[in-house]
């Protein structure tokens, strides 16, 4: 490769409050940075985390002699000790600025009236990116409209670590060699050392055959897959099932910044020739995918952004069930693998949401990461299995709670096979306890609270057969307890009256208002869907799906007196307005309006084809 960019990823503006902002972004070399703040020198707190010879996470905590003022304009700049490096920077940021712009600006705007939401963006699904429409509202603003959004929340699969494609792949590992980025021993694996995979003559679409089995003739195994020796990991789309950590964090480098695509090449030699075509076909949608990262990197350089992990950030089904766990951390490669993708996940997107809930792990980290490569790789990996601490609440007007629906499971003491409660008790009280006194309260869940009644309905036909992992049975009502807890909030007495809930996972958007029935004094819930950033539902199923459902589950339905939430009443907004049409299968960024003194929750979504449809409330609401 020619010579190495100095920020290869980044900066992306992460938790920002009254007195201060963060910036994550990994560089090349190691840097000494500062940041300025509306020209003016900032008490700066710098954390570096080396993940390679020529890859150093940098975290930067800007604390301010006086307070930012709600609303206002604050232009930023990125300063480098060495003059080499600020040279080199200061050519490079100019890609990351706007037409017309001399410095980095964001807003801190701590009462929100327009928030953006999105999950699922898988690279090389065919439909476009839809972050490109962040991108037009902010450039929006510096052609003299309106203010560009508040903030933007990513709620789940950021990254798919277990559905890449060939060409991603291929890039992956042309970035682990140009970086340097950190290999290791591998137990339980065909190959004894990461650095081994990009040789294997399994590595391009064949890694389902490197990955570790399940045991011959268990009842776990033919539960899984009604066969032996079968993979443990369940995605189907496992064939280049990323498995290091250098893999991880190169593919955050790539679905995140234009830097390092500059001298990537792809070729179809080393491809097995059965997937030759695939591999073509899919380099023309990764093509066009790093073609648009340029505006993606300026958005989030922007606009602060929070983020919260889904299953695919890590593997499909991640914690679905007991016994998915007892298999895949019971066996050393596929826990490593596990482990890898959450290591990846603190470094690039959980530390920037609240970096002072880390400090002990950052502490830890010293001693893991090192310019010689990864120390006690393992007991890194329990302490992030162990930490309890994921979800985190933002101070706005209304706050914004995230939840961990991933590793605080309510598993199942009846069966192995059974679904795990999204969160546990413990979790849930605790959600509980931090929504007493609020008036109003975004929660953001990765999975919808109200899903669509015939889908959940198969998934619990399904799953009374044992077959939980097949439908994918990740829905809040799929738990007994956990429904139970849950629903029982809303109803309680101290539940805020207004109350939004902002979910997304599965690939197509949707809108609920959700009353108490038999109740005066009701809380007001909106629950709005927005689903996938770059992804999408199969549409003729969907179509059927959305069919059955209004047949079956409508709103007069007799058959909502059989559900968990039948003391609820859940009306559905239709897309557009359109009667008759409650599920939107397009590739979106949704987009949340709320008015001061109005209790209207708008509802968007941001189409990536341009369009933008709006999910009115229903006249008679």
């Amino acid at each position: 490769m020619s010579s190495l960019p100095l920020v290869v990823a980044g900066p992306v503006l992460r938790h920002t409050h009254s007195q201060g902002f963060t910036l994550w972004l990994v560089t090349s070399e190691r840097v000494d940075a500062q940041l300025i703040c509306n020209q003016q020198q900032t008490e700066c707190a710098q954390h570096t985390v080396q993940a390679g010879e020529r890859a150093f996470v940098t975290l930067l905590e800007a604390n301010l002699a006086s307070p930012l003022t709600a609303g206002s304009l604050n232009e930023y700049e990125l300063r480098f000790a060495s003059q080499d490096q600020q040279s080199q920077w200061d050519n490079e940021k100019q890609t990351v600025l706007f037409e017309g712009q001399s410095a980095l600006s964001f807003y801190w705007q701590p009462a929100l009236t327009n928030v953006l939401h999105g999950s699922c963006r898988k690279p090389h699904h065919d439909e476009k990116d839809a972050l490109t429409r962040v991108h037009g509202l902010i450039e929006e603003e510096f052609k003299g409209g309106v203010c560009r959004p508040d903030m933007l929340l990513l709620t789940g699969d950021q990254v798919y670590s277990d559905d890449v494609a060939g060409p991603m792949l291929q890039a992956i590992q042309q970035v682990i060699t140009a970086l340097g980025l950190f290999g290791e021993s591998l137990e339980g694996a065909v190959v004894d050392h990461s650095d081994a995979l990009a040789s294997h003559s399994l590595n391009y679409y064949q890694r389902d055959e490197i990955l570790p089995k399940i045991a011959m003739n268990t009842a776990l195994s033919k539960l899984f897959f009604g066969a032996k020796k079968k993979p443990v990991f369940t995605s189907v789309n496992a064939k280049n099932h990323l498995i290091s950590f250098s893999e991880i964090m190169a593919m955050y480098i790539l679905v995140w910044s234009p830097a390092m695509w500059r001298d990537i090449k792809f070729s179809d030699s080393d491809i097995p020739e059965p997937y030759k075509a695939q591999f073509n076909q899919e380099l023309t949608v990764i093509q066009a995918f790093a073609a648009t990262l340029p505006e993606v990197r300026r958005s989030l350089a922007h606009l602060p952004v929070y983020m919260i992990f889904d299953d695919h950030d890590v593997t499909d089904d991640w914690n679905l069930t007991r016994g998915w766990e007892q298999e895949v951390y019971g066996h050393p490669l596929s826990k490593r693998m596990v482990g890898n993708a959450l290591m990846g996940y603190w470094l690039c997107q959980g530390w920037g949401n609240q970096p002072d809930k880390f400090t002990d792990i950052l502490e830890t980290a010293a001693g893991v990461f090192t310019p010689a490569g990864l120390n006690e790789h393992d007991a890194f990996i329990d302490t992030l299995l162990d930490f309890e601490e994921w979800h985190y609440t933002l101070e706005t007007s209304p706050p914004v709670y995230v939840m961990d629906t991933r590793t605080r499971r309510w598993r199942s003491e009846s069966s192995l096979n059974k679904p795990s409660g999204l969160m546990d008790w413990e979790a849930l009280c605790e959600f509980q306890q931090a929504l007493i006194g609020k008036e109003a309260v975004i929660v953001v869940s990765a999975a919808p609270i109200y899903g669509v009644k015939m889908i959940e309905a198969i998934q619990k036909v399904f799953t009374f057969f044992g077959k939980a992992l097949t439908v994918d049975a990740e829905n809040w009502m799929a738990h007994r307890g956990t429904a139970n807890v849950i629903l029982n909030i809303f109803r309680h007495y101290k539940t805020p009256p207004e109350f939004i809930i902002l979910s997304g996972d599965v690939h197509y958007s949707f809108v609920y208002d959700v009353r108490l029935r038999f109740r005066r004094n009701s809380p007001h819930i909106t629950q709005f869907t927005c689903s996938g950033i770059k992804n999408a539902f199969p549409e003729g199923l969907l179509r059927w799906l959305e069919r059955l459902n209004r047949w079956f589950y409508g709103h007069k339905s007799p058959l909502n007196v059989f559900t968990r939430r039948r003391n609820m009443s859940v009306r559905s907004r239709s897309p557009g307005g359109i009667d008759g049409k409650t599920l939107l299968n397009r590739s979106a960024i949704g987009q949340l309006v709320l008015h001061k003194n109005d209790t209207t929750v708008i509802c968007k979504a941001l189409c990536s084809n341009g369009d933008t449809v709006e999910f009115p409330p229903r006249k008679e609401e």
